[in-house]
């Protein structure tokens, strides 16, 4: 096919993959990969997936959970992905713990946040604004997850980082740091599991 009619010409290879797997991003093998090390989503579980948007993690959570389970896709952005009958889509803020939306499935068994800032070309400004996204990711969690739950958020490595990582082991019972191998190699992503949420705090 050429490049002229092929719509993911000068796209890498795994966005080429995923597009040819259904998926609108090359970000589902992240999921996946975490997923496969770590053993987050299982049949009939209640997941949000904040900041859900293009729609990758929620299409392959949604497969895991199958039909008894339940996915509250959430993003201020509009979602445009087609979903299964198990995946509700909400367009909100997804950060925003006074939201009603947010309990609507609580609580949950799986909290996602593949979230990260419009990036600015200022390194220590998206730093910071990542790290805000996935401390406030982190209150969700605790707010509406349910006890032994998991987490998985992304987080750009910085100096706010080992905070970042305190904090979510001392709501946790186990933490691990995953760079999964579909990472950019130019990206500062790395993604915080937390496996077995000591004590949810409900709004």
């Amino acid at each position: 096919m050429g490049r002229k009619n092929n719509p993911y010409a000068g796209a890498d290879s795994k966005t080429r993959a995923a597009k040819a797997q259904g998926y609108p991003a090359r970000s589902v093998f992240k999921l996946e990969e975490i997923d496969r090390r770590m053993g987050i989503l299982r049949a009939g579980q209640r997941v949000i997936d904040l900041g859900a948007a293009p729609g990758s993690w929620s299409l392959y959570a949604s497969q895991r959970l199958g039909e008894r389970g339940r996915l509250l896709a959430i993003d201020i952005q509009q979602i445009l992905q087609a979903f299964p009958g198990n995946v509700e889509v909400v367009q909100g803020d997804a950060l925003d713990i006074g939201n009603e939306v947010l309990a609507r499935h609580a609580p949950y068994d799986v909290v996602l946040s593949d979230m990260a800032p419009n990036t600015s070309g200022n390194k220590v400004r998206d730093q910071a604004q990542s790290f805000e996204l996935f401390m406030r990711a982190l209150d969700v969690a605790q707010a509406f997850g349910a006890k032994g739950s998991r987490f998985v958020g992304k987080i750009f490595m910085s100096g706010d980082f080992q905070e970042a990582r305190r904090v979510a082991g001392e709501r946790y019972e186990k933490v691990q740091v995953i760079r999964p191998e579909g990472t950019r190699t130019q990206s500062s992503e790395v993604f915080v599991v937390g496996m077995g949420l000591k004590t949810p705090t409900p709004p």
